[in-house]
Formats: C-alpha cells, sequence, structure tokens
C-alpha cells in the first residue's frame, strides 16, 4: 500500500506516519510535510521519486503528474487502467492524506498583498483531493487530522469499509468547496450586490441543547468569511451557566443587535428576540434600572445587553431579576464573580467592544424558504432619516427631535407592525407583531400606563388611517416619527395639528417580520 502526506495542518501528523508506517504503508511526501517526517525518523520517499521528475516553478508544480494522478485515479477493477500502469512503469495510490494552504489566516494578516493571497492558494492539494475522492472505492482520502486515529483502527483491522470510504470523500470534498469559497469571497472583494453564483462556507462550532422546541435537534454552525467580522457570538467567550440552546442564540443575536449603534451606555433586554426594556444613559446602571422599568414582568426569564463593559454597580443591579443570559463586551473582575454566583446564568462576553455601524453593512441577510434562500442587504438606518421631515403645524422641539430619532432607533428593533413609546431616550411600552398598527398602538399605551404623558412614537410603517394616532394623543404623546407614504397620510396630519402634535416623515421604513 502506497499512500501521499502532503499537509499544511501537521497536527497528529507524525503519529500518523508512524502508525502507517508500523502497517507497511510507503509513504511519499513534498515539502514541509517530508522534512516533518524525515526530522521524526518515520521512513519517506520524495515525491519526486514517483513521478522521476523535480519540483519546479518555486514548488508550484510538484504533484500535477501522471505518475501521481494515474495512481490514484487508476480503478482497481478495470484490467485495462491496471494495464496501462503497467506499461507505463506506474504504480497505484492507495491513501491521499491532504489537507491545504491556509489562505484565510494568510489574508487575515495585517498589509497582505494580492502576490502574497494568489501565492497561498493551493493548487496540487486540491486537485489529488478530489481525484482521490472520486475514486474513493479503491483511494482513502483523508483531510482532517481528526480521522487519523480511526483510518488507522479500520487498516489494523485489515479492510477500510465502503461506507467509511465514501464519509471520507464526503467530507474531502467539502474541505475543496470550502477553501474555494473563501477564495471566491476574496477575489469579490469589497463589491457589494447578489453575486450570480455564491456559496457559503459554514462550519459547525457546536451541537445545541435543542431546537427552537425541545423535541427540535440543533447545531450552530460559524461562517467562513474573509470579510471583517463585527463581534459575534462565534468569537464570544461564555463564563457560566447551562449549554446554549437555539433560541438562546436567537435572542443573544437580537440582544447584540439592540444595543450595538447607540452611542450613549445602553441596556437592552430581550424577550422572543423583541427588546421589552431598553435605555440610553450615561450611567450604565441607571441605563438598566430604567431598561427593568420599561417592563420588569415581561423581563423575568430573558436576555440581557450591555453596550459597555459591565461593573460592579451594574452587575448589583442584574443580580438582583432571574435572567437566562448576559451578553456585554467584557466584565469587571468583579462584576464577573458576582454574576457567576447565579446558578444556570449563562455569562458571554465578545471579547471586542461594540461600535456604532456607520452605513450599508457589506454583508447578505438570509432567511430559509422552500426550495432556496431569500436574500437580502441588511436594514440600517440611512442618510435621509437623519434630517426627517416635519410635515405638522409645529415643528419639534430640540429635545422632542432628539427623542424622536431614539424611539427611530429602537422601532427598527421590533417586530412589525411596530409601535414604542419612549421618553428620556428610555423605552416605555411598545407593540410588536400585530395584524393592526392600532392595536399596537393600545398595547403599547397600556404598557407604558401613566408614563405615555409626555412621552414620543415611533412607528415602523406608515399609519394607515389617523386612529391609531388619535389613540396615541389620549394617551399623552407629544410627538410622533414615522415614514408617511399612506394615500390618508393628510388626514393622519390634520388628526395630528388638531391635538397639537409635532410630526416628522422619514421617507424609509423598517419592517421586520
Amino acid at each position: 500500500m502506497r499512500a501521499i502526506l502532503s499537509v499544511s495542518d501537521k497536527a497528529g501528523l507524525v503519529d500518523f506516519a508512524r502508525g502507517l508506517a508500523r502497517l507497511n504503508v510507503e509513504i511519499f511526501s513534498t515539502g514541509g510535510t517530508k522534512d516533518a517526517l524525515k526530522k521524526a525518523g518515520v521512513p519517506v520517499h520524495s515525491v519526486s521519486d514517483l513521478t522521476n521528475f523535480p519540483e519546479i516553478l518555486d514548488g508550484r508544480v510538484k504533484t500535477l503528474h501522471p505518475a501521481v494522478h494515474g495512481g490514484i485515479l487508476a480503478r482497481r477493477s478495470l484490467k485495462a487502467h491496471m494495464e496501462q500502469l503497467a506499461e507505463k512503469g506506474m504504480g497505484t495510490i492507495d491513501m491521499v492524506v491532504v489537507n491545504l494552504y491556509p489562505f484565510i489566516q494568510t489574508i487575515a494578516k495585517e498589509g497582505v498583498t494580492l502576490e502574497d493571497a494568489l501565492e497561498n492558494i493551493d493548487i496540487g492539494g486540491p486537485t489529488m483531493i478530489r481525484a482521490a475522492a472520486k475514486n474513493f472505492p479503491d483511494v482513502i482520502v483523508v483531510v482532517d487530522p481528526a480521522d487519523y486515529a480511526p483510518v488507522l483502527d479500520e487498516l489494523g483491522k485489515g479492510q477500510v469499509s465502503f461506507e467509511f470510504r465514501k464519509k471520507l470523500a464526503q467530507k474531502a470534498f467539502q474541505h475543496v468547496a470550502y477553501y474555494d469559497t473563501a477564495i471566491a469571497q476574496y477575489l469579490r472583494g469589497e463589491e457589494k450586490g447578489f453575486p450570480e453564483v455564491m456559496t457559503i462556507a459554514l462550519k459547525k462550532r457546536a451541537n445545541l441543547s435543542y431546537g427552537e422546541n425541545p423535541h427540535q435537534k440543533a447545531a450552530f454552525y460559524e461562517e467562513e468569511t474573509v470579510q471583517k467580522c463585527e463581534p459575534s457570538l462565534v468569537s464570544a467567550t461564555q463564563f457560566g451557566g447551562k449549554e446554549l440552546s437555539f433560541n438562546n442564540i436567537l435572542d443573544l443575536e437580537s440582544a447584540v443587535n439592540s444595543v450595538m449603534d447607540f452611542p450613549l451606555p445602553t441596556v437592552a433586554i430581550i424577550k422572543h428576540n423583541n427588546p421589552c426594556g431598553l435605555c440610553s444613559n450615561n450611567d450604565l446602571a441607571e441605563a438598566y434600572r430604567r431598561a427593568l422599568a420599561g417592563d420588569p414582568l415581561a423581563a423575568f426569564g430573558g436576555v440581557v445587553a450591555s453596550n459597555r463593559t459591565i461593573d460592579m454597580a451594574t452587575a448589583q443591579e442584574i443580580y438582583k431579576t432571574h435572567y437566562d443570559a448576559i451578553i456585554a463586551p467584557r466584565y469587571a473582575e468583579d462584576a464577573l464573580a458576582l454574576l457567576k454566583r447565579k446558578k444556570d446564568f449563562r455569562i458571554i462576553a465578545l471579547g471586542a467592544d461594540i461600535t456604532p455601524t456607520k452605513g450599508e453593512p457589506a454583508y447578505l441577510d438570509f432567511r430559509r424558504v422552500r426550495g432556496g434562500f431569500l436574500a437580502q442587504t441588511p436594514d440600517y438606518i440611512t442618510e435621509k432619516e437623519l434630517t426627517p421631515k416635519t410635515v405638522t403645524n409645529r415643528e419639534p422641539t430640540p429635545e422632542e427631535r432628539e427623542e424622536l430619532f431614539f424611539a427611530w432607533q429602537v422601532v427598527k428593533l421590533i417586530k412589525s407592525n411596530a409601535i414604542v413609546l419612549t421618553k428620556d431616550k428610555t423605552l416605555l411600552g411598545m407593540g410588536a407583531g400585530q395584524p393592526s398598527r392600532v392595536v399596537s398602538v393600545q398595547l403599547a399605551l397600556e404598557r407604558a400606563g401613566e408614563r405615555s404623558r409626555g412621552s414620543v412614537l415611533g412607528s415602523d410603517a406608515f399609519f394607515p388611517f389617523p386612529d391609531g394616532l388619535e389613540l396615541a394623543a389620549k394617551g399623552g404623546v407629544t410627538a410622533v416619527i414615522q415614514p408617511g407614504g399612506s394615500v390618508r397620510d393628510q388626514e393622519v396630519i390634520k388628526a395630528a395639528n388638531e391635538h397639537n402634535i409635532a410630526m416628522v416623515f422619514t421617507g424609509v421604513r423598517h419592517f421586520r417580520h
């Protein structure tokens, strides 16, 4: 039996090669892999001994040779194939152990040039992998060091099963597809829009305790991307608590999204993907207290998010209420020690500062539908919305205008039809996911109670009728921000004028389905 070993990731390589040698496998190798095996005292031949041809073009061409690929691709059951190999003086290659140049790690380095990137695109490796995987009934292909021990175990039994070979071949093709996806992303660069053909490379990060419901299984996959990543759950550290579930991750993602675009210290409390409490304040502990006051009943068992490091004063306040999880950039040492006392409390640190995003993000959002995916650019606050147009007789006061923009940022986070009431940069009440916008207004007013007097209202889309605005006026709302665009806009504006409400139109809606 003959094997070619040529790996970038040398974890477990020497022990695996020694195991092959004990099983009388003849090993051929190239470059750094061959040097590592020689240094460890493992018997190894150069691939040039197979090809009778030296490496050329600074090592760019080593294994691209008929003696290599003929030996891999020959079907052992076809007499003609075996006769052709014998006629050319070639032997079979029965195992290919290859993993590829570290392209993603290379381009992640500061100041990497296009030339550096191109030199780290593996050619011979993917070619051998594909050839071996194509001929997996006759050739064992190994791309993952985690498979070294199982392969040795199978070989030690005298035969590698067809099913195991097939599984290894599947992993091999996936390995190459994953690699090619990263290269295509890199060459696409900062180009925005929707490519005609696109692949998404995903790598399993963890199995989850369960899916959306306990009878559903779930896993968390990390997207392999060459783009600069925002602080995310992929790079986060969990300091305490139970294993994360599918719903935990969805809520944690919503939590991070809820605080990341506010410039002041901000705390959000998330329940079922919606903020039930949110406040921006110069004092983080006060921001938490006000966020909790938004809906202390709904907050129980939710997720807390902060865009600042959790200090001891804030941790002491959070400790008083039961939550499933908390997520923040970091934790002060004493604050972390306190929070870890709460049994089963999942404490997540992003490990990086959260800074407001500016302009349109470069990535795409995907939603699974039967038979395919929907793709869209992410929702964001456009330049147009920074200077909304006053459409009523009364202009908002400077204080109202500042509060209206805060309400606009908050309502963007909530599921449609969405209505929020805010005051002092605090979410007082919200209506989410209702078929009727007027019902959302009613729910927001009920939650806010008497605090609605002197508040401002944000609506993620236009009011189709004046009824919602008239209900808000009865609750003491003084100013409204909404997209406008209804055929009944003039009726809504007239109602606002009658109640001396200042209203601005943004011209942009923020549906969240």
